[in-house]
């Protein structure tokens, strides 16, 4: 019985049915090893949570067109990683105004140096011209290498860059002079093969340097690929400065683009570090700012070469003239410094940008004169508008200490008239009051004043005038009513009394006889 079924497997007709059957039983085993025929479809859940374990993998088996299809769901048990950002091509590309070697192994009659034409294209021994724009040198030695195949057997080609042309970038966005410029190369290829690139930083620079007004963490940089596509790099130069590390390198490529983009807020710390960097704008460069508001001497002034000069370049106002950095406290030292109304904890700088818009940047000096805050002191930009508010309320206290800083004018000039004893223009100090101007004067005439009427001319920063009359009490303190505080050329008028009015007409009438009885006595001997 035994012997009859396996002569009957060993026939070729049994093993075809017994093969059949398995198929029929185990259809899917077959479909395993003929994956042709097999469809799969993942369908991923990214709104799961992610992943800290293993992937759990349901697989499901449905019938699609008589065909077994397998379906499988995956749930994420971990986090997906984060894209990094795409890393720069920093390989060398040649183009026009390169000088290269190129060597053919064993045959020195097809070497030789090549100066690579603006088109790329090189005319060679044998295999005439190839076009190597925009290709590494890797990549133009195994296409010359392709074309050399047609003559030579295993043709070994290598290409060996002698002299890189120069470096044509274009910086635009918040810098000081955005345009082309052509760069440098430091050493040469070949003959020294430490050959320095320029980077976006000595691009910068050669810019002018970076504006405060300035983003630092969006710098991007341009670089053109291949059939016009274009990669870009964000460089968080404000990391730079604080560590000194970049992500890669930035060295520049011909074509590359840097764009600095203007920051959407400033912060004052920020722009000073920014204004401290070697990229950012010389502070000996000449600017130009307006000062407006509560200041001795609003008009325009011009910073240059470390000294600050008011009204023009020939200092022709008689501002003073101050060293140092352009900053705000420079500026209103030049403004003539502060009137008592001003209001320091509200300064505002109206900053121009390059799309046509401003950034407003406030800063309080109240701040700087009590805490030390030396951010408050900002560093200015070329045509930045300073104005100084007046304050809704004076503190006397508070205007009594402002006069003692730098913020003040050193000294006021006020107009004593009348009845004084020592008329004339005086020189006080800021914040002095009406009592104060009288007693520089020497203080009433005596017996001529009219003690109680005094008058307080004042010429207003819109060039209308006001007067007023002050009832003077020498014993009051600061007051609006008897005793203001004076302001930079007022003027004090100070009238005769009623006495001193009688006495001078009749002086009047009585003079001229006194007059005409001189003549007669100087004629007859009277």
């Amino acid at each position: 019985m035994h012997k009859t079924k396996l002569r009957f497997i060993s026939q070729p007709f049994g093993g075809v049915l017994l093969l059949t059957a398995v198929n029929i039983v185990f259809p899917l085993t077959g479909l395993a090893q003929n994956p042709a025929k097999q469809t799969t479809q993942i369908n991923t859940n990214t709104s799961r949570q992610p992943l800290s374990a293993p992937s759990q993998i349901n697989t499901k088996y449905t019938q699609r067109q008589g065909v077994p299809t397998r379906k499988i769901n995956i749930d994420y048990t971990q986090k997906q990683s984060v894209p990094a950002q795409p890393q720069v091509d920093v390989n060398y590309t040649l183009g026009g105004g390169d000088r290269i070697r190129v060597s053919v192994f064993e045959v020195p009659e097809y070497s030789g140096e090549y100066q690579v034409p603006p088109g790329g294209g090189l005319n060679l021994p044998l295999i005439g011209n190839v076009s190597v724009l925009g290709l590494t040198t890797e990549q133009a030695a195994d296409l010359i290498t392709q074309r050399y195949k047609r003559y030579l057997k295993q043709p070994i080609i290598t290409i060996n860059l002698l002299a890189p042309r120069p470096i044509n970038i274009f910086v635009a966005g918040d810098v000081t002079r955005p345009g082309a410029y052509t760069l440098s190369l430091q050493g040469s290829g070949g003959n020294d093969p430490g050959v320095q690139f320029p980077t976006v930083l000595s691009a910068l620079t050669t810019a002018q340097g970076t504006r405060q007004s300035a983003d630092l963490t969006r710098v991007e940089l341009r670089r053109k690929q291949g059939r016009g596509s274009e990669q870009v790099l964000v460089i968080d130069l404000k990391e730079l400065l604080r560590t000194g590390k970049l992500p890669q390198d930035i060295t520049l490529r011909d074509g590359d683009t840097i764009y600095v983009p203007m920051a959407n807020a400033v912060t004052l710390a920020d722009a000073r570090n920014a204004s401290a960097a070697s990229f950012a704008a010389d502070p000996t460069t000449p600017r130009t700012v307006v000062v407006i508001g509560e200041v001795l001497r609003q008009g325009t002034y011009l910073i240059t070469q470390g000294t600050a000069e008011g009204g023009n370049a020939n200092n022709t106002t008689g501002a003073p003239s101050i060293t140092g950095l352009p900053t705000l406290t420079r500026a209103l030292q030049l403004a003539g410094g502060i009137t008592p109304e001003a209001d320091v904890r509200n300064i505002t700088i109206r900053r121009p940008t390059r799309t046509g818009g401003e950034q407003l940047i406030k800063a309080d000096l109240w701040k700087l004169l009590n805490s030390g805050d030396i951010n408050q002191d900002v560093i200015l930009q070329d045509g930045d508008t300073i104005s100084f508010p007046r304050a809704t309320e004076v503190s006397r206290a508070e205007a009594t200490q402002l006069a003692t800083t730098t913020l003040a004018p050193s000294r006021i000039q006020v107009n004593v008239v009348g009845e004084v004893k020592t008329p004339g223009i005086k020189e006080v100090q800021p914040n002095s009051t009406l009592n104060q101007a009288l007693l520089s004067a020497g203080g009433f005439n005596d017996g001529r004043a009219s003690r109680g009427r005094v008058d307080l001319v004042r010429l207003n920063p819109d060039g209308s005038v006001t007067k007023r009359n002050v009832k003077v009490d020498l014993a009051a303190g600061i007051n609006e009513q008897t005793n203001p505080i004076l302001r930079n050329n007022d003027v004090v008028v100070v009238y005769r009394s009623g006495i001193a009015k009688t006495s001078d007409t009749i002086s009047t009438i009585i003079n001229p006889f006194s007059a005409v009885l001189g003549v007669f006595r100087a004629l007859f001997g009277y």
